[in-house]
């Protein structure tokens, strides 16, 4: 079963100066209200260390798998609960460039795997909402003058 959460917010700000917030992964913890912390190299075919914090949920630690990294456009990863296909997540930040110096930032997971059911339903409610909190955050900061 595939679960799949997406989000999206239109920040009056260039695809640079988003990314470069996105992407400074050293001052998450000053800012990013669900993702505490990435480390690591971040590079296509890396493994990183993510923390999350969920709202109303306890922290997690996962060593996702770099999949894309695409300055000013994308950066992907894939992460598994123990192995694959028991609780799999393909995590997704992408900027799109309106021309006009504004971006759409979306935000999105594809939950895969026999454990996605039970638990959907705190999926769509504290992962949503950490997603919504991070993203008008990201605004917040890149849209300051």
């Amino acid at each position: 079963m595939a679960f799949e959460i997406k989000t999206e917010i239109t920040i009056n700000a260039s695809p640079e100066k988003v990314w470069g917030i996105l992407s400074n992964f050293e001052a998450y913890p000053s800012w990013n209200p669900f993702i505490k912390s990435i480390s690591g190299q971040v590079a296509v075919g890396q493994k990183i260390t993510v923390k999350i914090a969920p709202q109303n949920s306890s922290e997690m630690t996962f060593k996702p798998k770099v999949l894309t990294f695409a300055k000013n456009k994308e950066l992907t990863w894939l992460g598994h609960l123990l192995f694959s296909g028991i609780f799999d997540g393909t995590h997704k930040f992408e900027l799109l460039d309106h021309g006009n110096g504004t971006t759409t930032f979306n935000q999105s997971e594809i939950f895969k795997g026999i454990l996605v059911p039970l638990f959907k339903s705190q999926l769509n409610k504290n992962t949503k909402h950490g997603f919504i909190a991070m993203n008008e955050k990201l605004k917040q900061l890149a849209e300051k003058a």
